[in-house]
């Protein structure tokens, strides 16, 4: 099978980009699916089974989470240079094995010690190497690509967590992690062997891009500069915010008094509210700037966060502040996504996203805790909701100086 012919860039053809992200699409539906949403599902169950508390096995899965982040720097560097393709095809051919180690740990060393392989895994096959690759091959129209990438994986807990819960009686948990891995391994191997083939271009830079000053030639320097550690700040003060809402919204919603399922279906629906966001995404990008833009969404972040703390009920009012809560989540994951391409040039993106998606996935991981801990310190989740709600505002004011004196320079000029 030989690739397609490449464009003027010496990238992709066209028919070669669209094969590229419905792969992407394919993929991480099922990546996120096994190596992330399957594990709530099966968390209770297996906590009983093994006699381990509910924090034990959390604090494992939050583990392997922290070596996603660590992993990701080294990760990054590979992609800049070798491209997406055989980087995702190890981390698949990896994770296989590490959801079988999950299924037949019997102590709890093993048990960790297969989140930590699975967090080799999700390094190599999440998000990040994926918004690299249509970062790089889809050039300026990167935009149009990730928000389809993002809007299709984010069914993916649509998709595993039911056929996670309609496996678990049959087959138990173990058995399901099993049959998880041979989906894993019969989907994602070959798709990234196969669909991500073709040369890795140079990258394409557009005057949307900031151009690099003489001191600002290296993505070294960049990551040390000013705009691009308070741009990590911002971004992590957002993750955090955002899976902490995430995490805890259900039993916000059962503390003011609606039922568990009630509640499940909020978040459920919060779901929708987080696709019909992304879709909003792209015009957004075509009437606001750069600074503008990331302040108008963590501000939005901010105030969805403390409507759910302050608003308390019907049960009518808090499914649609579920909804507009899940809309910011969704509109922050592409702000997220294109944060670097929109200040510096594309061919750092592998190496500066490695850099900045270490302390976001540190505070991904902690935020489940974080927030559970809280409501325990100060006796329940609403006041939890408020301090999310000023993080991210926090997050708003901090993205004010995210943006490279050059691109500010040019705009005035």
């Amino acid at each position: 099978m030989t690739d397609d012919p490449p464009d003027d860039s010496g990238g992709l053809s066209r028919r070669g980009r669209w094969r590229v992200l419905l792969v992407l699409c394919l993929t991480e539906i099922t990546s996120w699916g096994v190596l992330y949403y399957a594990f709530p599902v099966l968390a209770p169950t297996l906590a009983e089974d093994t006699g381990w508390s509910i924090s034990t096995v959390t604090a494992a899965f939050s583990a392997g989470l922290v070596v996603s982040a660590l992993v990701g720097i080294p990760v990054g560097r590979l992609l800049d240079r070798r491209g997406p393709r055989w980087v995702m095809t190890a981390g698949s051919l990896i994770g296989v094995p590490a959801i079988v180690a999950v299924a037949t740990a019997e102590s709890l060393p093993w048990f960790f010690a297969a989140w930590l392989l699975v967090g080799v895994a999700q390094a190599a096959v999440f998000y990040p190497p994926a918004f690299a690759a249509l970062t790089r091959w889809w050039g300026r129209d990167r935009v149009r690509a990730l928000t389809a990438l993002t809007l299709v994986a984010g069914l993916a807990s649509t998709v595993f967590a039911p056929l996670t819960a309609a496996l678990l009686d049959p087959f138990g948990w173990r058995g399901t992690y099993l049959v998880l891995a041979v989906v894993l391994a019969a989907v994602t191997v070959p798709a990234h062997l196969v669909g991500l083939r073709g040369r890795w271009p140079e990258p394409v830079e557009d005057a949307e891009t900031t151009p690099v000053d003489d001191d600002d030639r290296t993505a070294g320097s960049i990551a040390r500069s000013r705009p691009f550690v308070l741009l990590v700040v911002a971004v992590c003060l957002g993750a955090f915010t955002a899976f902490a809402v995430t995490v805890n919204q259900v039993p916000l919603l059962i503390e003011r008094g609606m039922s568990t399922s009630l509640a499940a279906w909020a978040l459920g629906l919060g779901g929708v509210g987080q696709v019909l966001g992304r879709l909003g995404y792209s015009p957004l990008t075509r009437r606001t700037g750069t600074r503008g833009r990331a302040v108008l969404i963590l501000g939005l972040l901010a105030l969805t966060t403390l409507l759910l703390a302050v608003l308390p009920g019907p049960p009518l009012a808090l499914i649609a502040a579920a909804m507009l809560a899940g809309a910011a989540r969704g509109i922050y994951t592409l702000l997220q996504a294109t944060a670097l391409s929109d200040r510096w040039p594309a061919r750092f993106y592998g190496r500066l996203n490695g850099i900045l998606t270490a302390p976001v996935m540190l505070a991904i991981a902690i935020s489940p805790w974080a927030g559970s801990a809280l409501a325990d310190l100060l006796g329940g989740y609403p006041p939890v909701f408020v301090i999310l709600a000023a993080a991210s505002l926090a997050a708003a004011m901090l993205a004010l100086a995210t943006v490279p004196a050059a691109e500010l320079n040019r705009r005035r000029a």
